[in-house]
């Protein structure tokens, strides 16, 4: 007699049930691992590439683009842009190699109930109706998620194949499916990259550092428009504290030369 298979149940490859009528198997595929050696600091790391992903953050039009919000209020974006030529670079081979690439762009509510005062304070303390949703001169609202404000900069070109997840906070992980979303994938390697560096790009690193996971900031592919000194102390930080940090450069020669 020939036995029906069973069917794959799960919206991850690496996290699936395989079903009939009658029976449940829960053994998850067994992925076997694919290692890559990476000069680190403070220590050289081994990591698994089935079991990593690429993390790239805020790198969306008002932080990063000449009529973005940042520029509107004088702020040299010079430094917000200096990731994307290797993020370009290392998103490409993470994609040719499997590794998930998940995009965490800053995009809230259009009626903005999910931010208390601290927050919208951050960008408005006087309360001028000059931060977040507020419009810009092409018409855009500011940090409004489906807005042109939030959306990622043109020279990334099309990254719809890839993971989305809006952010309402400094941090990736606050009141966010990202968590969730990477243990689905299977993921407990986390590489960092986007901007500011020493503000969401550190807000989401350590939350991540709290729920478990390794993680690499990739001090090439992250900025900020902040003092140099706010650059220095993030760095200490994360070597110190949080996880460790490795250049993109390094990386892009060892994913080359992985098949």
């Amino acid at each position: 007699m020939l036995m029906t298979p069973l069917r794959p149940l799960g919206s991850s490859a690496r996290n699936q049930w395989r079903v009939d009528e009658t029976q449940v198997d829960f053994i998850r595929p067994c992925c076997p691992p694919r290692p890559l050696a990476l000069a680190a600091a403070p220590q050289d790391i081994r990591l698994d590439l089935s079991a990593t992903a690429l993390v790239i953050i805020d790198m969306q039009n008002d932080f990063c683009h000449p009529d973005g919000w940042l520029a509107s209020i004088g702020v040299d974006i010079t430094p917000a842009r200096t990731p994307i030529a290797p993020l370009t670079r290392i998103r490409r081979l993470c994609r040719a190699r499997g590794v998930p690439v998940i995009w965490v762009n800053w995009g809230n509510r259009p009626d903005r109930l999910n931010l208390g005062p601290s927050t919208l304070h951050t960008y408005d303390g006087a309360a001028l109706g000059r931060g977040v949703g507020t419009c810009l001169p092409n018409g855009a609202r500011i940090l409004e998620q489906g807005s042109w404000c939030t959306a990622i900069v043109d020279e990334f070109g099309d990254t719809s194949a890839d993971v989305h997840v809006a952010k309402y906070a400094m941090s990736g992980f606050w009141d966010t499916p990202l968590d969730a979303i990477l243990r689905n994938l299977g993921v407990t390697t986390l590489l960092f990259g986007g901007v500011n560096l020493d503000q969401c790009v550190l807000c989401t690193l350590q939350d991540a550092s709290f729920r478990g996971y390794d993680c690499v900031l990739l001090e090439d592919c992250a900025a900020t428009t902040s003092p140099s000194c706010c650059t220095e102390a993030t760095l200490y930080n994360v070597r110190q504290c949080f996880g460790f940090t490795a250049l993109g450069a390094t990386l892009m020669a060892q994913l080359q030369a992985t098949t």
